[in-house]
């Protein structure tokens, strides 16, 4: 079967001082979605942005899917202020919640695709628990906190199960990685089954926006 990549670039690299037109002229070279990594300096050692960013971008004009990534304790509460600020995915933590199946209930209800976010610790049982009610999974490759990590190599072996688990149960699944993609490593990662790619500095943070999507791209093609 044919695999459909899709690129998502993450607005944590961004030049914040004219969001704005990043993310439309990174649409315009060739992105399909806008990664959004939501920290809350507590679940994780950081603090980023909130819904007003998602509310403002669709505003000023954003239509792409978004795909919202919280890295937050609780995250119930916030799933309907980004549903409502317009969302398209929302992901979270198994360890961010007291009840697995009551979040991903909420988004699908709120109107959002909701899916599991998994750490290089994280054991798959949760993914293999909650399948049916995923339309995404991130495997993280790196530990939330931080824009511009390297790539844990070791989290290749387990992005592969997953998409062994995913096929196996004949889901559509998106199969989402997320930390320390670029271009030298796309085609690579890509083998293991990924099928959305989020790049924050390996995009955000090269002089030219479209030469480098057209670079992951051509890295993909052989895939």
């Amino acid at each position: 079967m044919e695999r459909n990549f899709k690129i998502a670039p993450s607005i944590l690299s961004a030049d914040f001082a004219q969001l704005g037109q990043e993310v439309v002229d990174v649409i315009n070279s060739g992105a399909d979605f806008i990664h959004f990594d939501v920290m809350d300096n507590h679940f994780v050692p950081n603090l980023t942005f909130g819904p007003v960013i998602c509310e403002s971008l669709r505003k000023y004009g954003v239509e792409a899917p978004i795909d919202v990534h919280l890295m937050v304790e609780p995250v119930d509460r916030l799933i309907s202020d980004f549903a409502d600020a317009g969302a398209t995915f929302i992901t979270f933590h198994p360890e961010a919640t007291q009840d697995i199946s009551t979040t991903l209930e909420l988004i699908k209800t709120a109107g959002c695709k909701p899916g599991l976010a998994i750490n290089p610790d994280t054991p798959l049982t949760h993914i293999e628990d909650h399948l049916e009610s995923l339309d995404i999974i991130t495997m993280m490759s790196v530990y939330p906190g931080f824009a511009g990590q390297s790539f844990i190599p070791e989290v290749l072996e387990k992005l592969s199960l997953t998409r062994k688990i995913i096929d196996d149960a004949g889901e559509n699944t998106f199969l989402e990685i997320d930390g320390g993609v670029k271009v030298d490593n796309i085609g690579n990662i890509a083998k293991y089954g990924a099928d959305v790619f989020v790049s924050g500095s390996g995009i955000f943070g090269t002089e030219d926006y479209r030469a480098t999507i057209d670079s992951m791209r051509n890295e993909l093609s052989s895939i």
